[in-house]
């Protein structure tokens, strides 16, 4: 039976609620729904645990997986731990602010960082911009950390010869990336677009 969270979430302080201004603004401000087949709530550490078919939605994001572990500091700042079924991969996505662009994102295991406002997926890490209905730009590698206020990103490979090589094709970072507009393209927006970090770790060619 799926629980319907949204009295027990705003109890809690609204958890969660401290996500990325670099992303839609606007989210900050709207009701969280959870939808799971149960959860653990503990008072004094602060913490959820919700716990199969995991929903989440708040505003423009939507984040899916099997079980999210959701606590909360003394100083405030929101962690949550989004995990993936054995042998599939954990789901995140979020429009980014006064753009028609999509972030989404795909890892066994998703957490959120609200204290350093990062998001960061481990294992079989995908990321994709969307440019409205159309994919732009794609990375993958053994672990992705997206900084939601430099719009800044950072992709590392498996360590050759370790057990996670397999699952990043060889331990490779791999990225495809489209141009950018033509100078006398008539530009669709002033905004800036999403750079990787210079210092990408992972073996070199």
């Amino acid at each position: 039976m799926k629980t319907s969270l949204v009295s027990l979430l705003i109890a809690l302080g609204a958890a969660l609620s401290v996500w990325p201004a670099a992303a839609e603004k606007a989210d900050r401000n709207k009701p969280m729904n959870i939808e799971a087949d149960a959860l653990r709530y503990d008072d004094p550490q602060q913490s959820s645990t919700f716990t199969g078919r995991v929903v989440l939605t708040k505003g423009t994001i939507v984040m899916r997986g099997a079980r999210l572990d959701v606590r909360q500091d003394a100083e405030g700042f929101q962690f949550g731990t989004l995990t993936a079924e054995p042998g599939q991969r954990a789901f995140f996505r979020q429009k980014r602010d006064g753009l028609d662009e999509y972030i989404e994102g795909e890892g066994e295991v998703i957490d959120y960082d609200g204290r350093a406002d990062t998001v960061r997926f481990t294992r079989r890490a995908e990321m994709r911009r969307y440019r409205g209905a159309t994919l732009s730009d794609t990375v993958n590698g053994a672990v992705i950390v997206y900084n939601n206020t430099t719009e800044t990103y950072t992709v590392d490979g498996a360590p050759a010869g370790s057990g996670a090589a397999a699952s990043t094709r060889g331990g490779r970072v791999r990225a495809t990336l489209a141009p950018r507009e033509s100078a006398s393209a008539p530009a669709a927006s002033d905004a800036p677009r999403l750079r990787p970090s210079p210092a990408l770790s992972g073996e070199r060619p």
